[in-house]
């Protein structure tokens, strides 16, 4: 048995929308342990003097249809007042043992794969300031609802032992994190890595459009990090880029790469990019981005 909990304030402003973001959010840490979701239970804080009980239904509905969605069973949950809207889920989840997903197991050889292009953070950031809208608001909001399903096919074949969802600290966090406990480095692409859409480098580039938590991220892994001279000041801030409902990056052992790939067509993931590879543990830093 595997259990998780999860929850936030609104990224987005029509409530459904929120409730499904925030119930996958809190879905993906089973997918990422190769887990199947079994229960679920909503935490709820709502300002219920300034929110109608309208809205308050709406971000509930969200997140039952995306647990729905999962084949998993709402349960219930519990309510307090809060001066601002906090929602998500406690999920528990079933895995069996002997084939459960970690980020302690990488190895040397292990090919880096993402299902899920970055740059949540920047885009957020720049829906709160007024500079995007549109297509790439509606590209974001399918990315940050879509459930990280693959964990648990590659889990229940045997096909990955290592992974971690992507969501706070960056795809460099996660992946520094996931080296120190497997005790390996990592060689990263950065001209291999998915973006949401071209428009995040201009944020980035024209607009100085970097959350606080990204530009705390990148300054933390600075330290685990050797960047090649090539590697643009955009790039570094997209691979520390703070990710809500981000997707899986899977440590895959070259004989399982092409069943894994097919996995991730077969679920419509939102990317399937090789992005880089394991490395033997040596001197230097835990990642190496060329």
């Amino acid at each position: 048995m595997v259990q998780t909990v999860d929850f936030f304030t609104p990224i987005v402003d029509d409530p459904y929308l929120y409730g499904q973001i925030a119930a996958t959010n809190s879905l993906s840490d089973i997918y990422a342990m190769g887990g199947r979701p079994v229960t679920a239970m909503n935490v709820v804080g709502m300002p219920a003097d300034i929110l109608s009980l309208e809205i308050i239904h709406e971000i509930l509905a969200g997140g039952a249809d995306k647990v729905r969605e999962a084949e998993c069973a709402l349960a219930g949950g519990h309510s307090i007042k809060n001066p601002e809207p906090i929602y998500g889920l406690s999920v528990t989840g079933l895995v069996n043992p002997s084939r459960m997903i970690t980020n302690a197991g990488a190895e040397e050889g292990d090919v880096l794969v993402l299902t899920k292009p970055l740059g949540t953070g920047i885009l957020t950031t720049g829906i709160k300031r007024g500079l995007v809208s549109g297509g790439i608001v509606d590209t974001a909001v399918a990315l940050m609802s879509r459930l990280n399903k693959p964990g648990q096919r590659m889990a229940e074949r045997g096909l990955v032992k290592c992974a971690t969802d992507v969501t706070g600290f960056g795809l460099l966090g996660h992946l520094i994190s996931l080296c120190r406990s497997s005790g390996v480095h990592a060689t990263l692409n950065a001209s291999d890595i998915p973006v949401i859409d071209p428009e995040i480098i201009r944020l980035i580039e024209a607009e100085g459009c970097v959350p606080g938590g990204t530009k705390e991220n990148l300054n933390t892994a600075n330290a685990d990090v050797n960047w090649a001279a090539a590697v643009s000041d955009a790039s570094k801030y997209l691979l520390a880029d703070a990710q809500t409902s981000g997707g899986l990056l899977c440590c895959v052992p070259e004989k399982h790469l092409k069943e894994v790939l097919a996995i991730c067509d077969e679920e419509e993931t939102l990317s399937q990019s090789v992005v880089g590879q394991i490395t033997a543990a040596g001197e230097g830093a835990l990642v190496q981005v060329v």
